[in-house]
């Protein structure tokens, strides 16, 4: 039977983040994925010369130093390096016209004063005063510091005065930010602008997202000189400098994989049964990057307290997406497209609602080698707001499966049409991609986005499990959804297994 000290379940970046950490710290770690590409939701993929992001394209801290994005303390940590290029504009299309705005400090005051006045100037500036000393207690602590037994204390130790200092604005981290926009915004275009924001950054208004993560997202963004980040080759460019990562010291990437049970000896999990029927032995820990609802039929009935697995069962699930990816003839196009754009549809109808958000990305305005001379690579996606009950039980293969594809991609196509009018005539590839698209690649139950635990019931719980040698990392296990949330999992999950001595030395080379 092969055996590794650690066997991680599922390739997506808090996996591969905890899994080439872990081999970083010396344990010899076998990750197994399911798909035959690594990545999970970031991975990237290929057709008739077009290189496509499955998943995130929207990436900041990545190309500089020090940072407070936890995924390029995991690269640092584990001295891999990616190849960025910056930029700072983005496209919008809502109700009250068409406009780009870039980050930084004050282009975005310009295009409220012309939209809204010097009243809503006045309350955005104030807003930007109440989130600064709250933004600089989203990140007095690294969340490669943590860890998830006692020897955080030690971990953290550092930053006890940075910490004690921003006391007052961390006691006010897992409130909902709908708190703050109540008592310091009255501005009806400022607010609905920051529901919107919260949605792309949690997958949940304003009344769901905690304050920290506002608080993180403000001190990223809206500070001078900040620029947003694409890694050249797209995301799997990112994906494999983890996978280069992990093999470097020494684990094991295996493709294909897919784990049909957990095994459990004398109460506790110690190894992996494979599909294939092929068994994996775990000296140290099994560790789950699979969501908690995916995570809890691979263990064997009565391992877990009924307790707790009624209470992660309840997890509340984000909606689903769905996806068009284009490879088109860019012959013609104005030379300054925006990488990123975003179409509101309604203000007047939740920004959680179906198809009133469109995100689309074109990466190739930055790293034109992801498609042929002369062509562009394009994606968009309705995020985590797509109902997975309109697709459940349809035939894949059948024609309401199809006619359902062409009706709710419509919106899609509308959105780039505000952007490039002839796009149906540049069309050269054409992909669909649907809830159960997602929940067949990405192995997400009904394809969710991921969990969206308001921040009134709690942070969620961390990486341990009341089975002793299973573990969590990923989405379900740190408050947030993008990736630096998935990389802070897959970090405090690592250090929790590592000595309190490897994990300060990691401390010392990352930050």
């Amino acid at each position: 039977m092969p055996s590794s000290d650690i066997v991680v379940i599922g390739s997506g970046i808090g996996g591969l983040c905890c899994g080439a950490l872990l081999a970083r710290y010396g344990y010899s770690v076998t990750l197994c994925e399911s798909h035959t590409i690594p990545g999970g939701a970031a991975h990237g993929f290929q057709r008739q010369g077009f290189t496509f992001d499955s998943g995130p394209s929207l990436y900041s801290g990545m190309s500089y130093r020090p940072s407070t994005n936890p995924l390029r303390h995991v690269l640092d940590a584990i001295d891999e390096t990616v190849d960025w290029v910056n930029y700072d504009t983005w496209g919008v299309y809502i109700p009250e016209g068409q406009f780009d705005t870039t980050v930084g400090a004050d282009q975005f005051v310009d295009v409220l004063r012309t939209l809204r006045g010097d009243a809503a100037v006045q309350e955005w500036r104030r807003l930007q005063a109440v989130m600064a000393p709250l933004g600089r207690g989203a990140t007095a602590l690294p969340p490669a510091a943590l860890r998830w037994d006692w020897g955080v204390l030690q971990t953290i130790a550092p930053y006890a005065w940075t910490l004690l200092r921003n006391g007052p604005a961390l006691a006010q981290a897992s409130a909902p930010f709908s708190q703050i926009l109540e008592r310091t915004v009255s501005d009806r275009f400022i607010r609905d602008w920051m529901n919107l924001l919260c949605f792309l950054l949690s997958g949940l208004p304003a009344t769901g997202t905690s304050t920290a993560e506002m608080a993180f997202m403000f001190a990223e963004w809206y500070r001078p000189g900040v620029t947003l980040d694409y890694p050249i080759g797209g995301s799997a460019a990112l994906v494999n400098a983890l996978v280069r990562g992990l093999k470097k010291y020494g684990g094991t990437l295996r493709l294909g994989a897919h784990v049909e049970q957990v095994l459990v000896t004398d109460q506790r999990a110690t190894g992996v049964v494979l599909r294939s029927g092929e068994t994996l032995q775990a000296n140290k820990a099994v560790i789950s990057n699979a969501s908690i609802w995916d995570t809890l039929p691979l263990i064997p009935d009565a391992a877990l307290p009924k307790a707790f697995l009624e209470e992660r069962q309840a997890t509340p699930q984000c909606e689903s997406f769905m996806h068009l990816h284009l490879g088109i003839d860019g012959t013609d196009l104005p030379p300054d497209l925006a990488c990123h754009a975003i179409v509101v549809n309604d203000w007047d109808t939740p920004i959680t609602a179906p198809q009133n958000l469109v995100v689309m990305s074109i990466p190739t305005v930055l790293d034109p080698s992801l498609a042929p001379l002369g062509k562009h690579t394009i994606h968009v996606y309705t995020p985590g707001n797509e109902p997975y009950d309109l697709w459940q039980g349809l035939d894949r293969q059948g024609a309401a499966y199809q006619a359902l594809k062409a009706e709710r991609a419509a919106c899609m196509w509308q959105a780039l049409e505000r952007v490039i009018p002839d796009i149906r005539q540049r069309v050269e590839v054409e992909l669909t991609g649907t809830p159960l698209t997602h929940e067949r690649f990405l192995r997400r139950q009904r394809g969710t986005y991921g969990p969206g635990l308001p921040p009134q019931q709690g942070l969620l719980p961390g990486p341990k499990t009341p089975l002793k040698g299973l573990l969590c990392t990923g989405d379900s296990t740190f408050p947030g959804i993008g990736l630096p949330a998935v990389a802070a999992s897959g970090l405090i999950t690592a250090n929790t297994l590592a000595s309190v001595r490897q994990h300060q030395q990691m401390l010392q080379q990352a930050l």
